[in-house]
C-alpha cells in the first residue's frame, strides 16, 4: 500500500480557540483508517479541512499528490474525494433514485443546451448514470425505497442512502462523518458489513470518524486518537484502546 492522503503539521485556529493542532498523518491507499476521540477533539474539523471548508493556519494537505490546498471546495470531488455529514443532508422532496443521481454530477459530459433538447449523446449518458446508480442501490439493498422521498423515510435508511450519494460519485477516498451516529444495533452492524465491503469489493479506501469503538474495532486497519485537535496516539484498534493517553482523555487520570 501507498500514501492516497497525507497531512503534514496542519493547524487551525479559531480566534484563540486552537482546533487543530500540528497534527500529522497519512492514510495508505486501500485501508479503513478511523479518527476518535472525545467531542470537541477536532475530528470533524479534519474533515473540513480535507473538503476545503477552511484553510489551515499552516500544514499541508496531498491527496494522490495533489495539493488540496490549491484546489476550491468545488474541486475536491473532481479528485476522487466523497464526504457524508454527522447531519444528514438529502433533499428531501427528491426520491431516493434522484439523490444518488445527484453523486453523478462530477462525471456529466453533456452541457445544458444537450440535456435540454436530450440528444442522443445526452440520452446515453443518462443511461450510464442510471445503470451506476442502480448498481449502488443493489449494493445498499435500497431497491424497496428507489422511488420514494427521502421526506418519509426512517433515519436509518436516509442514512444509508447519504453513503449511497457518496459512493455514486465513484470515489477513491470515501470520508464517512460518525456512519453509525443515530442507528440501531443491527442497522450498526449492516453499516460495518458495507464498509468493509465497499474497501474489498470496490476498492475504496475509507477515512471514518466514529465515537462507536465497536464499529472502529470491527473495520479500521489504523486508528488515529485525538484529544483538542492534538494526536494522542496511532496504531491499530487494540493498541489505540490500551494507550495511556487516550483511557485518561476518554475515561478522566482516575481511570484504571
Amino acid at each position: 500500500m501507498s500514501a492516497l492522503l497525507d497531512i503534514t503539521n496542519a493547524t487551525l485556529k479559531f480566534g484563540g480557540v486552537v482546533a487543530v493542532n500540528d497534527l500529522t498523518f497519512s492514510v495508505e491507499e486501500g485501508e479503513v483508517y478511523a479518527i476518535v476521540g472525545p467531542n470537541g477533539a477536532g475530528k470533524s474539523t479534519v474533515f473540513n479541512l480535507i473538503s476545503r471548508f477552511y484553510d489551515p493556519y499552516a500544514g499541508s494537505i496531498t491527496f494522490d499528490g495533489n495539493d488540496l490546498l490549491a484546489r476550491n471546495a468545488d474541486a475536491v470531488a473532481d479528485l476522487g474525494i466523497a464526504r457524508t455529514f454527522q447531519n444528514i443532508e438529502l433533499f428531501d422532496h427528491a426520491t431516493v433514485l434522484q439523490n444518488l443521481l445527484v453523486g453523478r454530477h462530477r462525471h456529466r459530459q453533456t452541457n445544458m443546451v444537450q440535456e435540454m433538447l436530450f440528444t442522443p449523446k445526452a440520452r446515453r449518458e443518462e443511461k450510464r448514470h442510471r445503470e451506476a446508480v442502480e448498481e449502488v442501490i443493489d449494493f445498499l439493498d435500497l431497491q424497496p425505497y428507489r422511488d420514494k422521498m427521502i421526506a418519509g423515510l426512517p433515519y436509518g435508511v436516509r442514512k444509508v442512502v447519504e453513503l449511497g450519494r457518496a459512493l455514486a460519485s465513484g470515489p477513491r477516498l470515501l470520508l464517512l462523518d460518525e456512519p453509525a451516529s443515530g442507528l440501531s444495533v443491527e442497522e450498526t452492524q449492516d453499516m460495518r458489513w458495507w464498509i468493509d465491503d465497499i474497501r474489498k469489493q470496490m476498492g475504496i479506501t475509507v477515512l471514518m470518524v466514529e465515537h462507536d469503538m465497536g464499529l472502529v474495532s470491527g473495520v479500521s486497519d489504523r486508528v488515529l486518537a485525538l484529544a483538542d485537535g492534538a494526536k494522542l496516539a496511532e496504531g491499530t484498534p487494540a493498541q489505540v484502546q490500551s494507550d495511556p493517553a487516550v483511557i485518561e482523555a476518554y475515561l478522566g487520570a482516575g481511570a484504571a
